[in-house]
């Protein structure tokens, strides 16, 4: 990879997490992907197969987000029952 290419890719990963930092989210998006794309440029094969597997990617993620919500309506169910219960001892003495 040519220096410049290194040098595009580092700035934009810095600037990116910079604006990120300062809450310019759409800014730093913009940033990111200007190096993103130039790191595509140097290794299109691998980023090809990354694009062809996406769609698994994202039926995994979605799947775990199913997990976690699931979790946290177990976890929330649970806290409501022992609030309820500790109210309820309360107004027992």
């Amino acid at each position: 990879m040519e220096n410049w290419k290194r040098a595009v890719i580092a700035g934009s990963v810095g600037a990116a997490a910079m604006l990120l930092m300062k809450g310019k989210r759409p800014a730093a998006v913009l940033v990111g992907g200007v190096g993103l794309a130039v790191l595509a440029s140097e290794y299109p094969n691998q980023f090809g197969r990354i694009r062809e597997e996406l769609p698994s990617y994202v039926r995994q993620g979605t799947q775990f987000l199913e997990l976690a919500m699931r979790i946290g309506g177990k976890i929330e169910e649970l806290a409501e029952k022992r609030a309820a219960r500790a109210f309820e001892e309360l107004g027992e003495y």
